[in-house]
């Protein structure tokens, strides 16, 4: 018997990274689930659905989601492929024939997913002066390269 959507044991990857960057584009720019979802006419709570996954973004909402936090409907997609030839952004099991359940590849957390790295870019985006940004840019690298 073939399976439904009701038989998918949880959210679609995809549909858990489109969530994730809705939440991440959310926070840099300094916005609640609330603002957010009385901008495109919604609940927060059903926003707080959209970030988890757990309800699907239609395309017509992911535009109006798009307006409201300024990025393209792209934005939302990018890495997609990833997320479904790495098997990673969720416990819902491969549709596709011959495709095996064990992760080939283990990656990373999205670091844009960090509150902390949030943070930073939105502190950085709110400097005006271009040569301040270069310099925190090459004082940061720096720090990096120390930390190594």
């Amino acid at each position: 018997m073939p399976r439904t959507r009701m038989d998918d044991e949880g959210p679609h990857p995809v549909d858990i990274h489109v969530g994730t960057k809705v939440k991440s584009r959310r926070l840099m720019l300094g916005l609640s689930q609330e603002e957010l979802a009385k901008s495109i006419g919604l609940t927060f709570q059903q926003v707080q659905k959209y970030e988890r996954g757990s309800n699907r973004i239609s395309v017509s909402r992911l535009t109006d989601i798009s307006r409201a936090l300024k990025v393209p409907v792209d934005y939302f997609l990018e890495g997609c492929a990833n997320v479904l030839m790495n098997g990673t952004g969720g416990a819902r099991k491969p549709a596709m024939k011959g495709v095996s359940d064990t992760p080939q590849a283990t990656l990373e957390p999205d670091p844009m997913t960090k509150r902390d790295v949030l943070e930073l870019i939105r502190a950085y985006e709110q400097i005006s002066t271009p040569q301040l940004k270069k310099q925190l840019l090459e004082m940061a690298k720096a720090m990096a390269k120390a930390g190594e």
